[in-house]
């Protein structure tokens, strides 16, 4: 019973080397002899066991640190930078990371790269501002040269309407004369409309409403004489009480006359603008190939100028050539715009770093 317990304390040096413990070897063995005859105790036989083990293990880690040199305080430093750093050297313990380090240490990553995308994706705003106003400014100068264009035409000196498609496409809103006669059992009606009257509506500017009398054009075919062809005049503006020819038959010219009027091309349905209802003789847009159709006329449509114009018939001059030009609020606004979030892109980013 006792040479179990003698053999634990043995087998805890056991591959060791050196007289010494091959002499307290001996020695426990020899101690041993009288507990295998039945002398002592249980209590005493663990005891004996057990201060073996502990004796043996002293002298094994006397040993080997006495052949170990002594550790400076470097060396002290590396034992314990390793002791924290290095894998442990149990077998059958793994080494795991530590969550709430790597999550410490990818939080200031990730904040870094969402601020990056942050500022680069909010500086599209300035820039796009910036692109679109520039682009207003084209768009102004443009406009600017249209209208110049369109008025030079308009004050131009009429000349010979021609019969060639090709060369009315780019006359539109040039003056032409002809000669010819009206066609007043044809007339069509391009309705509502209200008058083209430059000061009334110089004074309404702004105004929600209108004191402008609803009405209608009249349309007429009109037979050229020296050219042998019927063409569609705009005669101009009558209220609503006037539309029915029989109300007006002073303003009804029979005989040929001298006629001088501005190109105008075909349109095209805009939305919100009902449709033409030819049947009912209700126009709501210039359709020249339907109104060619309608009347027998070629697809030649003029408005007639304020100077043709007769007492108790249509009032003349009723051609719009104003364009709406607003692009210089459209300017102001985004080169604001981009000015504005450039400053607080400054602010929020720039002064930051």
């Amino acid at each position: 019973m006792h040479r179990g317990y003698v053999g634990a304390g043995e087998r805890a040096c056991r591959g060791r080397e050196g007289p010494e413990i091959r002499a307290w070897s001996r020695r426990r063995k020899e101690r041993a002899r009288p507990a295998a005859a039945g002398e002592g105790t249980a209590d005493q036989r663990q005891s004996s066991g057990a201060a073996g083990r502990h004796e043996c293990a002293r002298m094994c880690w006397g040993r080997q640190h006495a052949r170990s040199p002594p550790l400076s305080p470097q060396g002290l430093g590396s034992i314990v930078g390793r002791s924290v750093l290095e894998p442990p050297l149990h077998p059958g313990v793994a080494c795991r990371p530590s969550r709430c380090g790597s999550s410490v240490a990818g939080a200031p990553a990730r904040k870094v790269e969402e601020d990056s995308f942050l500022r680069w994706l909010l500086l599209l705003i300035p820039v796009t501002a910036f692109g679109l106003g520039t682009w207003q400014v084209r768009r102004r100068q443009w406009k600017l040269k249209l209208i110049a264009e369109l008025e030079s035409r308009v004050m131009a000196d009429p000349i010979p309407l021609p019969t060639d498609p090709m060369e009315l496409n780019s006359l539109e809103y040039r003056p032409v004369k002809v000669r010819g006669r009206f066609d007043h059992s044809k007339e069509l009606y391009m309705m509502p409309r209200t008058m083209v009257d430059p000061a009334r509506e110089a004074r309404e500017a702004g105004r929600i409403s209108s004191s402008a009398e609803s009405g209608a054009y009249v349309i007429t075919p009109f037979h050229c004489s020296d050219l042998g062809a019927t063409i569609l005049v705009n005669r101009g503006f009558v209220p609503k009480r006037k539309m029915n020819p029989e109300t007006r038959l002073k303003g009804q010219i029979q005989e040929e006359m001298d006629l001088v009027g501005i190109v105008r091309l075909t349109e095209t349905r805009k939305p919100f603008v009902p449709e033409n209802h030819p049947e009912r003789n209700h126009w709501h847009y210039r359709d020249l190939e339907a109104m060619a159709r309608v009347t027998g006329a070629e697809p030649i449509f003029l408005d007639a100028d304020f100077k043709s114009t007769v007492p108790g018939g249509p009032i003349g001059g009723q051609t719009r050539i104003t364009l709406r030009n607003e692009h210089l609020q459209y300017i102001v606004t985004w080169y604001g715009l981009c000015a504005a979030t450039s400053y607080l892109w400054f602010k929020k980013f720039a002064r930051g770093t």
